[in-house]
């Protein structure tokens, strides 16, 4: 492919301020990363948050790249280059010309929202397969392409890796791919080069604000996903929004495509009636504008039932039947680290979960209230270097449900652990003017306060370890070591001679 050919992506998406030397230069590979480079390579330079590419500029070429993509002007280069207006959106439209334009070969279906993209993106997963369609995965836990499944660095990967991907997925005979899509890919132009059939939105809530600094931008961020749908050359697009939410009205009123509306205490096209909620899963009737039709699904709480709601409308609009849609979801059996139980023999139940948020935390601790038979014992921290005003909020939260609150580290990353326990304390302590009769406790070793939680747990208690679900890791300082909440509550159980 040459250079001439890979920037008519471009064309009235973002300007070509300048060119340069012959742009039929031959381009067998595409980058952003100068360690990179290699011949015969397009070497981008992007300004990134931290990190400005032009300074690589220098180390690109002695790698040998034929050809660059810049926004600052650049001097004393002899190599061919284009100059655009931003660098960084250019770089998604480049790398899917590149990968032959994956996006317009399969269908395309993006999740956004603060809470329940993973679960939703799984069971849309679940029921698109029920079609019949082999349908490749894009999340937070990980990357499914076929039967190839691979962890996941990001919820939403770089743009060129993002291309490749779906291009990998296009030649692997996926029909469909399902991705989350983050507010920090959308706000970055990771997705740029994509084309979407279905937007799906579940919910905003405080979370990110390290790098958005204000709702609005957030809610800004998540809407580019809905404004995105009026491009392109696609037909049959739709965005399903969840307007239980205050800002689903503020989407829905700006789709530039038709919308389907999903709630549970709202007028809406998909809802959820006589919903009926228990440990072992959770039925309800689906009303949706092809009919009412029952469902029966392993997914607890009901959080699970927005989830599923937003899943059915996308199953609905990419052609699957009532009786196609029951059964996918009768085989949704459970979404590694949302809402798994560690089942190890124990008199008592053991719930890890990835809530992070203080809306995510709510959405936990009111699911257990309505199942428990017992205490609920919540273990719960905030991650280092991330926003730090929900950490009081999530505080707040834990007491508002809980019976025994136990404050630890999730991934402390550079930040001092205890300081940040006594940020959300401040939460805890305000939380317990009103309920005083909560205990709490703060150990900052998570492996202990996981333990310290299951030797506090009487018979038919509950246990909520929340906050890391599906990972195995711990980040300390800049090491990441590994550590999974489930392995730890199992070794913890087994340790009090409770035995498989």
């Amino acid at each position: 492919m040459t250079l001439a050919t890979m920037i008519q992506a471009l064309d009235g998406r973002v300007a070509v301020l300048e060119r340069q030397g012959d742009l039929d230069v031959s381009v067998t590979a595409i980058t952003d990363d100068s360690r990179k480079a290699a011949s015969q390579s397009l070497f981008v330079a992007v300004k990134g948050e931290h990190v400005d590419g032009h300074r690589f500029i220098p180390a690109a070429l002695k790698g040998g790249v034929s050809a660059l993509v810049v926004q600052e002007a650049v001097l004393g280069i002899s190599l061919p280059f284009v100059r655009v207006e931003d660098s960084r959106r250019a770089l998604g439209l480049l790398g899917s010309r590149f990968y032959g334009d994956p996006s317009n070969r399969i269908r395309m279906i993006g999740i956004t929202g603060t809470n329940g993209k993973t679960t939703t993106t799984y069971v849309c997963k679940a029921l698109l397969e029920g079609l019949g369609r082999q349908v490749g995965l894009i999340g937070t836990v990980a990357y499914q392409i076929g039967t190839r499944t691979m962890p996941a660095a990001h919820t939403t990967p770089g743009a060129l890796e993002l291309q490749r991907l779906l291009a990998e997925m296009a030649s692997s005979g996926c029909g469909t791919a399902v991705m989350e899509v983050s507010s920090h890919a959308l706000a970055q132009d990771r997705t740029s080069g994509c084309e979407y059939d279905v937007g799906v939105f579940s919910n905003l809530t405080q979370d990110h604000l390290d790098f958005h600094k204000t709702m609005e931008n957030y809610f800004q961020a998540k809407l580019r996903l809905f404004t995105g749908l009026g491009e392109g050359r696609k037909k049959n697009k739709r965005a399903i929004i969840n307007i239980d939410d205050p800002y689903g009205s503020q989407i829905v009123a700006r789709s530039p495509v038709p919308v389907w509306t999903y709630a549970l205490k709202s007028k809406a096209d998909l809802r959820a009636e006589d919903v009926q909620l228990s440990i072992r899963g959770t039925t309800f009737t689906a009303a949706t504008p092809v009919g009412t039709f029952p469902i029966e699904s392993h997914l607890v709480g009901e959080h699970n039932v927005y989830n599923l709601l937003a899943a059915i409308g996308v199953a609905l609009h990419e052609g699957a039947t009532p009786d196609q849609i029951r059964q996918a979801v009768r085989n949704v059996l459970n979404v590694p680290g949302r809402f798994e139980r560690v089942m190890a023999g124990q008199p008592f139940t053991v719930v890890v979960d990835y809530a992070h948020t203080e809306d995510a935390l709510v959405r936990l601790l009111t699911a257990a209230e309505v199942l428990k038979s017992g205490r609920i014992i919540t273990v719960f921290g905030c991650g280092g270097d991330r926003d730090r005003g929900k950490r009081p909020k999530m505080g707040a939260a834990a007491v508002r449900y809980s019976d025994v609150v136990i404050l630890t580290s999730d991934n402390p990353r550079t930040e001092d652990p205890h300081a940040i326990l006594d940020q959300v304390e401040v939460g805890v302590i305000e939380g317990l003017r009103q309920r005083s009769h909560v205990q709490y406790r703060k150990i900052a070793d998570r492996r202990q306060a996981i333990e310290e939680a299951v030797r506090e747990a009487h018979d038919q208690d509950m246990v909520l370890i929340a906050g890391k679900g599906h990972e195995d890791y711990q980040i300390v300082g800049t090491e990441k070591l590994h550590f999974d909440d489930r392995e730890v509550a199992r070794d913890a159980i087994q340790r009090l001679g409770v035995r498989l």
